[in-house]
This record gives structure tokens, C-alpha cells and sequence, in this order.
């Protein structure tokens, strides 16, 4: 054997070792990782108080850690980490097509890091205690009068708040107005955790998708993300939308995951805001959600109310309609069955359907509200 011959293949084992030891390292990492993931849900879901603990002490530390880096990209920085995930795992598919163990390693490295992340930054959050704990109302069955009650009561407030926008002109923010939403949200959150200590804290501004399409397919408003600690929003729905929904993630931030508690946190947050435009949008949001309760249970009841909101709601409302039904079909309705099967794998036993509990909440908070009159 010359020398050049035993020199290019101890230069091969070499390459060789140094592609495995890499992808080796890479397993042993993923693997701590996702052991690392399982002992924090197992805890969370049979230590008593342990979500809860992990809510108010640890978590906060990652808001102001990941929230504060990521808010400062004026963009998504979880969208567009989705986009260039996309286009990695189609260039290193293609770069070792023909070494698919590489690719299972990596794949498995990548799929740890994110279960990971989503762990301690969100899954722990679903077994700490529930806003409703907090609050000092009385959450039980109730009547199709009370409900008719708060039904007639919202759309009083929406009213009310659609009449103070019309006075300068529009139920429709201009470009220039919603742009405004994002800092008038972290301000509304903010505000709110004066009065509740639970919700206060560090807030970075909610982000629209730049391709807010994305959302809309899905039938989706919102959406918080894990991976970077951020609230998105879809900006191509209806505009009184918009504030709620913005609140609504942002209150993900503070351990609340309950999508019933997030909507009621986010009508807080916007009724208590100091912008006409939040103020409609917690009670129209609010107002539909009674509403949709109402009609399930007495629908001649709930449709004489419905007709009774001005016609500038109605057509706002005819609009945001007409805007989702555009979105409907299979893909819709696959988001939506993940979604649901997404909740109930978190204690959420209703699914989707979690979304509605919000009235209860309301129901409560009125009944306080009039006891204490």
C-alpha cells in the first residue's frame, strides 16, 4: 500500500467518525431534552400545585427572557421561523437524501427541541390554577332569562360603544388607526394588571402575520407561539376583531391558557381600555358569544336582539360572516379537529367548545357586578 492510498483512507475514517460523532451528539441531546419535557408534564399533571408554582415563579423568568428578545423584531419572528424551518428541512432532505439515518437523527434533535420548548413555555401552564379562582364571582348553571338578560345588557354596551365611533365617522379603523392596535393592546394588558396582580407583568406588543392567509385557512384569529413567546394575530379578518383577539394571546403570557379565560381576559382588558375602538370590540365579541349561547336555547328570543343592534353592527357583523365563510372546506375543518384534539390532550375536556365557556364567565361577572350595586 503507497502512502497516498493509506492517507486517503484514514482521511475517509476520519470524515467518517466526524459525521457520526456529531449526529450521535445530536440524539444523546434530543433525547435529554424530551426526557426533560416528560418529567416537567408528568409533574404538572400529578404533583398537586406544581403548575401552579411553575406558573408564577419559572415562567415569568421566560416571558421577560423570550418575550423581551423576540419583541425586538418588529416582524413574527415565530412565522418567519416557520418559513425558514420549512425551506431547512427541504435543503438538508435533499443535501443527505442519501443518508437517511442523518436525517431521522436531526429529525428527532429538532422534534425534541421544540416539545421542549412548547413544555416550558406553554404545556406546564394548563394545570396551573384558573383565572376564575381569582375572582370573586359565582360560576354555575344558569337560566335562559339570565341569559337573555346579559344578551340585552351586551347589546346595550355594544350599542354605546358603536355610537361614540360613529360620532367621528366609522365602526372601520383607517391603515394608520390599526396600526395603533398593537401598543393600544400591550397598554389595555398592562392596565388590566393593576387591578388583577395575576395579569400583571412584561408585555411585548401582539404581531400580525405578514401573511395573516395562513390564520385565515385555518379559521384561526390568533394564535400564541411557544417557540418564540410571542402573540400573532390575523390582520386580514374583520377589524373589531382585532383588539380582542390581541389581548386574548397576550394573556397566554401570563400562564393562562384556558381559551374560555383568555377570551373573558381579553374582554377585560378591552372594556377597561381607554380606546373606543377596544371598548366595541370586547363587547361585540362578548355580545356574540352571549349570543350564540342564547340562540342554542331560545332562538326567536335571541334573534328579536339581534335585530335590535344598529345597522352599522349588523353590517359589521354580516362582514366578518361573509369573510370567514370565504375560508370554509377541508382545511378548516382539519385545523379545526386538530385544534380540538390539541385542547382536550391539555385537560380541556370540551375541545374546542372551551372557546364558548367565556358566558359562564360573563354570567358570573355580572351577577357580581349587580350584587355589589
Amino acid at each position: 500500500m503507497t502512502f497516498d492510498s493509506w492517507k486517503k483512507r484514514e482521511d475517509g475514517k476520519a470524515g467518517k467518525n466526524r459525521r457520526r460523532y456529531p449526529a450521535e451528539r445530536r440524539v444523546f441531546a434530543g433525547a435529554v431534552l424530551l426526557t426533560g419535557a416528560f418529567v416537567l408534564q408528568t409533574a404538572a399533571r400529578n404533583l398537586e400545585g406544581f403548575g401552579q408554582w411553575y406558573a408564577v415563579t419559572v415562567y415569568p423568568v421566560l416571558v421577560g427572557t423570550f418575550g423581551r428578545f423576540f419583541g425586538i423584531f418588529p416582524f413574527s419572528a415565530s412565522e418567519l421561523g416557520l418559513y425558514l424551518l420549512l425551506l431547512g428541512i427541504l435543503w438538508y432532505g435533499i443535501r443527505h437524501i442519501r443518508r437517511p439515518a442523518e436525517i431521522v437523527k436531526s429529525g428527532f434533535f429538532a422534534a425534541s427541541l421544540l416539545f421542549f420548548l412548547y413544555t416550558v413555555n406553554c404545556g406546564v401552564n394548563y394545570y396551573r390554577d384558573p383565572f376564575s379562582s381569582y375572582l370573586e364571582i359565582e360560576l354555575r348553571e344558569s337560566s335562559v332569562e339570565e341569559l337573555d338578560s346579559l344578551c340585552r345588557l351586551l347589546e346595550d354596551k355594544t350599542a354605546q360603544a358603536a355610537e361614540l365611533l360613529l360620532e367621528d365617522g366609522s365602526l372601520s379603523p383607517d391603515k394608520e388607526e390599526r396600526k395603533t392596535f398593537p401598543a393600544l393592546a400591550k397598554q389595555a394588558m398592562e392596565g388590566l394588571g393593576e387591578k388583577y396582580p395575576q395579569l400583571k407583568g412584561y408585555y411585548p406588543r401582539p404581531k400580525p402575520l405578514l401573511l395573516s392567509e395562513i390564520l385565515s385557512v385555518q379559521s384561526l384569529a390568533g394564535i400564541y407561539s411557544p417557540f418564540t413567546v410571542e402573540a400573532n394575530y390575523n390582520e386580514d379578518m374583520t377589524a373589531y376583531n382585532i383588539p380582542h383577539t390581541a389581548c386574548h394571546e397576550l394573556s397566554h403570557l401570563r400562564g393562562f391558557m384556558r381559551e374560555d379565560e383568555a377570551n373573558f381576559i381579553g374582554f377585560l382588558a378591552c372594556i377597561n381600555s381607554d380606546s373606543p375602538y377596544f371598548c366595541y370590540s370586547g363587547y361585540l365579541t362578548a355580545y356574540v358569544y352571549a349570543h350564540n349561547a342564547l340562540y342554542r336555547q331560545d332562538a326567536e328570543g335571541a334573534l328579536e336582539i339581534y335585530y335590535s343592534l344598529p345597522e352599522e353592527v349588523l353590517s359589521d357583523l354580516s362582514a366578518n360572516n361573509a369573510f370567514w365563510q370565504q375560508y370554509e372546506g377541508k382545511i378548516s375543518e382539519a385545523s379545526s379537529r386538530v385544534n380540538d384534539t390539541y385542547l382536550k390532550a391539555n385537560s380541556q375536556t370540551d375541545g374546542i367548545q372551551s372557546y364558548g365557556r367565556m358566558v359562564d364567565l360573563l354570567l358570573g361577572y355580572y351577577r357580581s357586578q349587580l350584587a355589589a350595586e
